[in-house]
């Protein structure tokens, strides 16, 4: 009984999608890890280097909405996530051939339309194929989990062993075969979720929801300002948090390591704890109080000055918010939208948030570190959370244990 448990088709959907997801960033974050070696050989400007990272973010955030929206249309969710990761697949590969700044943009723009949907497609199908009672733990496993031990450990060891002993060109070579072999598996092991099924057969299939309609649904526009505020928590601090642990807060480079070693181990953690708390707890009171925790993390690094290991303590504290992620971008809209409507509201909140929080955020930040400091941008994204949690007390709870038989909330209650 407990093989079949472990073994169940849940748990097989949850992990295939996990890795699908897991690679995507990958894929995305390979380009900053062989940075180094890349910069000199294409002769790159750090103003080139940020354009490909802001390209790849902004047709991310476009796709995701614009893709999810015609899984739903069509119904056909499996076909459309597969084609997703065999092209960020092939773009990683095409990233490795660049011989110039063109071209490298050019492949990574293709991978930015090729991976936003994945994460709302995956996580329409995932809903599908759950139980009510772990709804929240298989979203938060899709989406932070994976990604946490695969880009917080592995990418950055493995991929610049690659480039130094083979070549930056042969690490994106490598970077992109996992996504081939994970789409044949998906193609073979992942059925098409039932609800999308159904819509088949019902007629449903045709019928789109406009963003008008989307956003009358209030958990919807607040979740789509959570996730603003929350992914530039993250991006912010991603971006400005290790070189001001150095330049400001006196850490050696090793040193900062740990600090961000210590960030990548809770929040692998929180990725199965948050969500798991929120199938028993509530989804309101848990997104309130994760997102809170998050004012730790950059108001330590700038306050606190007593033993580095008390710090590691208080950033890996900090970092438990982003187990909270899967809540405001997945298993809350999932539970409110409609079934058929499902990859359109999670790619439409995903892709507000990598517009506003993760394309504009670390660049405001950016300019007003210049301007007023360089402790600016970790009270900015201090602040960011806090809003955030305010905001999640506004929610109307869904979790099935605490309102019962989980049913898509009408429209109206944005009364």
């Amino acid at each position: 009984m407990l093989k079949s448990r472990i073994f169940s088709y849940e748990n097989s959907v949850m992990v295939l999608l996990g890795l699908a997801f897991g690679f995507v960033f990958f894929d995305r974050l390979a380009l900053n890890f062989l940075a180094p070696f890349v910069v000199p050989e294409l002769q790159l400007s750090n103003t080139q280097l940020g354009a490909l990272a802001a390209a790849l973010g902004l047709t991310w955030a476009i796709s995701g909405y614009v893709v999810g929206a015609l899984s739903d249309y069509l119904g056909n969710r499996k076909s459309l996530l597969v084609a997703a990761i065999l092209v960020f697949s092939a773009c990683s590969v095409i990233s490795g051939l660049a011989q110039s700044f063109l071209v490298l943009l050019g492949a990574r723009m293709i991978m930015g339309i090729a991976e936003g949907p994945v994460l709302p497609i995956a996580q329409s199908i995932m809903v599908a194929e759950s139980s009510e009672h772990r709804r929240g733990f298989n979203m938060g496993v899709i989406q932070n989990f994976v990604t946490s031990i695969l880009n917080g450990f592995i990418a950055p060891l493995a991929l610049v062993a690659i480039g130094s002993a083979y070549g930056w060109r042969n690490a994106f070579f490598l970077a992109g075969v996992p996504g081939f072999i994970i789409a044949i598996l998906i193609m073979l092991l992942v059925r098409e979720p039932r609800s999308a099924a159904g819509m088949r057969h019902t007629g449903v299939v045709g019928q789109s929801i406009g963003l008008k309609k989307l956003l009358s649904y209030r958990n919807i526009w607040i979740c789509a300002m959570i996730s603003c505020l929350m992914v530039a928590w993250m991006l912010i601090q991603m971006t400005f948090l290790p070189i001001y642990l150095v330049q400001s807060h006196g850490l050696t480079p090793s040193e900062m390591s740990v600090a961000m070693a210590a960030t990548g181990v809770s929040s692998a953690v929180s990725a199965i704890m948050v969500p798991a708390l929120s199938d028993r707890f509530g989804r309101r009171p848990i997104l309130a109080l994760f997102s809170l925790v998050g004012v730790i993390a950059p108001v330590a690094a700038v306050m606190f000055g007593g033993p580095l290991p008390v710090l590691y303590a208080l950033m890996a504290v900090g970092f438990l918010s982003v187990g909270a992620s899967a809540l405001f971008m997945a298993t809350v809209p999932s539970e409110t939208i409609p079934s058929a409507h499902v990859a359109t509201a999670l790619g439409f909140i995903m892709g507000v948030g990598e517009v506003a929080g993760g394309f504009g955020g670390p660049g405001l930040a950016g300019v007003a570190a210049d301007a007023l400091g360089a402790s600016t941008p970790l009270w900015i994204a201090a602040g960011a959370s806090i809003i955030a949690s305010g905001l999640a007390l506004l929610l109307d709870e869904t979790a099935p244990r605490i309102v019962g038989q989980a049913k898509p909330l009408e429209a109206t209650s944005t009364a």
